[in-house]
C-alpha cells in the first residue's frame, strides 16, 4: 500500500488533488447541513444579510477559488504551499458548485426543482475527480520498469479512446455517460453505440428521416427516465434536501433598462 501511495499519489504530484477533493466534499456537506438548519429554523446559523442584501455563499466561494487557484499556479506540485492552495481551492469550489443552479439561472432557485442541478453537478464532479485520483497516472512517474511503461502506455491510449467515445456519447445527448466514460472503460462505448436521446444533436441530424429509429429512441428514453428518475430524486433529496416547489424564485436579473 505504501509503495502504491508513493508511486501513484506522491510522485506524480496528486496529493494536492486528494486534498482538494476532500476539502471540496467537506465544504459541500457542511454547507448543506448549515443551509438545511437555517431553512428549518434550527441552530445558531442565519443568512448573511448586511444592509438587507442576502450574500450567497457563492460569493466567498469565488474568492476562495481565486486565492487557491492563483496559489496553486504559483506553487509546485509538492510542498506545503501546493497543499494549502489545494485545500483553499476545494473549499471555494464546494461553495460555488453548491449554488451552481443559482449561477445558471440567475435566480435564487436553491430550494426549487431547478436547484437539483447543483447537487447533480457536485456529485458528478466529486465522482470524476475520485475516479481520476484512484487510477494511476501514465505520466510524471520516474524509473518505470518495462512492464510498467507498457501498462501506463496502454492506459494513455485507452484514455484517449475513451475520450473520443465520450464525445460521441455527448453528441448523442448522454452527458452523464460521457463524463464517466472518460475515465471508466466501456462506459463511453456503451453510450456511443446505443441510440441517441431525442432532441440531441445526433438525433436531429440522423433521425430526421428515420421515424422508426426516432420512435425507438423516444420509447427507450421514456423507460430509462421512468426507471431512474425516482431513485435519483431520492438520492438528491437525501444529500441536498427536498425542494420546495411552491417557493417563488427571487430573480437576480436586472430589469430592462438597467
Amino acid at each position: 500500500m505504501g509503495h502504491w501511495w508513493y508511486r501513484n499519489i506522491i510522485e506524480p504530484g496528486k496529493l494536492p488533488m486528494l486534498l482538494a477533493l476532500l476539502s471540496f466534499v467537506t465544504s459541500f456537506l457542511v454547507t448543506r447541513v448549515i443551509t438545511r438548519m437555517i431553512r428549518a429554523g434550527r441552530g445558531p446559523f442565519k443568512n448573511v444579510t448586511p444592509g438587507g442584501i442576502h450574500v450567497h455563499h457563492v460569493v466567498p466561494g469565488v474568492i476562495l477559488v481565486i486565492i487557491g487557484g492563483f496559489g496553486a499556479v504559483g506553487s509546485a506540485r509538492h510542498g506545503f504551499g501546493a497543499g494549502l492552495s489545494a485545500v483553499i481551492f476545494g473549499l471555494g469550489a464546494g461553495l460555488v458548485l453548491d449554488e451552481f443552479a443559482l449561477i445558471l439561472h440567475l435566480d435564487d432557485v436553491y430550494w426549487s426543482e431547478e436547484g437539483r442541478k447543483s447537487v447533480e453537478v457536485v456529485v458528478l464532479t466529486a465522482a470524476l475527480v475520485a475516479l481520476v485520483l484512484g487510477g494511476f497516472v501514465p505520466f510524471g512517474v520516474n524509473d518505470l520498469t518495462a512492464e510498467e511503461r507498457q501498462s501506463r502506455g496502454l492506459v494513455a491510449m485507452n484514455t484517449a479512446t475513451n475520450f473520443f467515445l465520450a464525445l460521441i456519447a455527448l453528441w448523442k445527448g448522454k452527458a452523464r455517460t460521457a463524463v464517466f466514460g472518460v475515465v471508466i472503460p466501456f462506459v463511453a462505448l456503451i453510450g456511443a453505440v446505443r441510440l441517441a436521446r431525442p432532441g440531441s444533436p445526433y438525433a436531429k441530424k440522423f433521425y430526421a428521416n428515420r421515424p422508426r429509429a426516432r420512435a425507438k429512441a423516444g420509447l427507450r428514453a421514456f423507460h430509462h427516465d421512468r426507471r431512474w428518475s425516482g431513485p435519483r430524486r431520492r438520492f438528491e433529496n437525501f444529500i441536498g434536501g427536498t425542494p420546495d416547489p411552491e417557493r417563488p424564485a427571487v430573480s437576480l436579473k436586472k430589469p430592462p433598462g438597467h
